[in-house]
């Protein structure tokens, strides 16, 4: 995640739609153009905006319906094509008197040039948009047919780019954050009401995905200029070593960006083993400098398979919303980390512990209301039954020896510095029963991968997390949280302000130093993902 990579929902109407067809040639029939001299009386008496605010020219609405009966696969935005032309009293978008204008050419060129916005199929009807487009008949006087058919293009573009896969498509993934919802009528409408607003605009999409569209475009020159020979895994490079294969090393990091320069040299000197260090932190490795059996590994990865992990991450970062109160927190499981954001810029990071493949962490968002010192454990039902009564049972002393203690049917662990969920937790509550806390296990947090828990997320620096969230509250200062923290009396705290939590899965992302950075699939999500829109 990066500096200013906020996330929001307009408050709009959810309309999302996926179209995976491939492109058809249709002969239709061209009804009449109609003209009109009367001045615009339901709306404002100027039509203004990204597109044309001409009113002499003016569309029978009765056809609109009839000409996309000719489109089928556009044929879920009739009503969106209907309301936009509502908005204009029916007078032509991508006309003026004169022919086309020149928003026309630019919605052709991104229709033929889905790919950079990392979507590998084909606008359905391009070829026929191809042929009526550069046709001069059609394109020097207003053609109804163009004219509708570049609108619900236009529909399509700012549904499959912005949009992304239906919220039914990203449920069965398990992706239980609320969905960036865009209304595309509202758009079109915004761009008319808007005469500054231009047609095609990264506001519509979260940050990250157009810092990860720009890392597409590179990573694909790299994939037709670079030369990479494999080099040997079994083999370990560290300073002052000496190899031919230094020199592949060298100029692999270089083209990556992880080298300023490639002098060639087969020595493995200081310059080197910064560079792989830089490589080590943007894969989520122990940066200790060395070439070994997992930094050879990754970089020895083609080039496409890293493509295909950017693309699947786009697609991620085009359900997520594009701007957030003034204080959040995102936590990418992939990464193990945590982000603390503050009007939009990264306060700080620090690392977790995620649930391990078998109790995965859900991907939700909530809003974390309270903050809890010095917390009992009310052991759940699973591990009650799986570990406690087992304990009992090989031991009677074992509740007293983990300073539990049964409350009625249940099972609690009582405050202190072994207590499962260390000094203090964070509650947002939801149905999923995850939350934020301390642990007493610290040694986990040095290791690169982090997936042990049973589902909960364990923090590496939770009194930092306690003071960020009760920093406008004069009465916790730093001391008081402290002390509260061990004590060993419980003590629930409301937050004045609740402070929203998303729990996301990003394999793929550009950090605040514009670094693009992979993570391992540790929950195997990439695949399902790319089997959906990537044919």
């Amino acid at each position: 995640m990066t500096k200013n990579a906020g996330l929001s929902f307009p408050d709009c109407s959810l309309l999302l739609f996926i179209f995976l067809m491939s492109c058809h040639n249709q002969n239709v029939k061209q009804p009449a153009v109609a003209v009109k001299n009367d001045t615009v009386s339901k709306r404002d008496a100027s039509v203004k905006g990204a597109f044309s605010d001409q009113q002499i020219l003016y569309l029978d609405r009765s056809h609109i319906k009839k000409i996309l009966g000719d489109f089928p696969l556009l044929g879920k935005y009739v009503t969106d094509v209907q309301q936009f032309y509502n908005y204009r009293n029916n007078s032509y978008a991508w006309y003026e008197t004169t022919g086309l204008i020149e928003e026309a050419g630019n919605l052709y060129t991104h229709l033929n040039n889905l790919q950079d916005e990392g979507i590998l199929e084909s606008a359905p009807y391009i070829k026929t948009l191809d042929t009526l487009i550069n046709d001069p008949a059609v394109t020097g006087r207003p053609d109804s047919v163009l004219e509708i058919l570049l609108t619900a293009e236009y529909l399509f573009y700012a549904d499959r780019v912005w949009n992304g896969i239906s919220e039914n498509q990203t449920t069965k993934l398990q992706w239980y954050i609320p969905r960036k919802k865009l209304d595309l009528p509202f758009i079109t409408d915004s761009l008319i009401r808007d005469t500054s607003a231009p047609i095609f605009s990264d506001d519509y999409s979260f940050r990250q995905y157009n810092l990860l569209k720009a890392t597409l475009k590179k990573y694909r020159q790299l994939e037709t200029s670079a030369e990479w020979k494999p080099i040997d895994v079994k083999n370990k490079y560290k300073l002052n070593d000496r190899s031919p294969d230094i020199t592949l090393i060298r100029k692999k990091l270089y083209e990556l960006g992880d080298l300023k320069q490639d002098d060639g040299s087969e020595i493995f000197d200081d310059g080197l083993q910064t560079g792989i260090k830089l490589f080590q932190t943007r894969y989520g490795m122990t940066d200790d400098g060395i070439a070994g059996t997992e930094f050879l590994r990754y970089l020895n990865t083609p080039i496409q398979d890293y493509i295909r992990k950017i693309i699947i991450n786009m697609e991620r970062a085009r359900w997520l919303p594009l701007d957030l109160k003034s204080h959040y927190l995102i936590i990418n499981i992939p990464s193990f980390t945590l982000y603390a954001y503050d009007l939009d810029t990264l306060d700080f990071s620090m690392n977790v512990v995620v649930g391990r493949n078998v109790h995965k962490t859900v991907l939700f968002s909530g809003d974390i209301k309270y903050v809890v010192f010095s917390p009992y454990w009310d052991i759940p039902p699973s591990i009650l039954k799986n570990e406690i009564l087992p304990g009992i049972q090989k031991d009677p002393n074992y509740l007293k020896r983990n300073n539990m203690e049964w409350v009625g049917n249940r099972v609690r662990q009582k405050p202190g510095p072994k207590n499962s969920l260390g000094l203090v937790k964070f509650l947002f509550p939801n149905s999923y029963n995850i939350y934020l806390h301390d642990t007493p296990a610290k040694s986990l947090f040095q290791q690169s991968t982090r997936a042990f828990s049973h589902g909960c997320i364990r923090l590496g620096e939770p009194e930092k997390l306690a003071v960020y969230l009760l920093r406008n509250d004069s009465d916790w200062t730093e001391t008081k949280i402290d002390a509260a923290m061990h004590k060993g009396v419980e003590k629930y705290v409301t937050l004045k302000n609740p402070v929203p939590v998303y729990i996301g899965y990003m394999t793929a992302f550009v950090d605040n130093k514009g670094r693009i950075n992979f993570r391992d699939d540790i929950y195997k999500r990439d695949g399902a993902l790319g089997k959906m829109i990537i044919k």
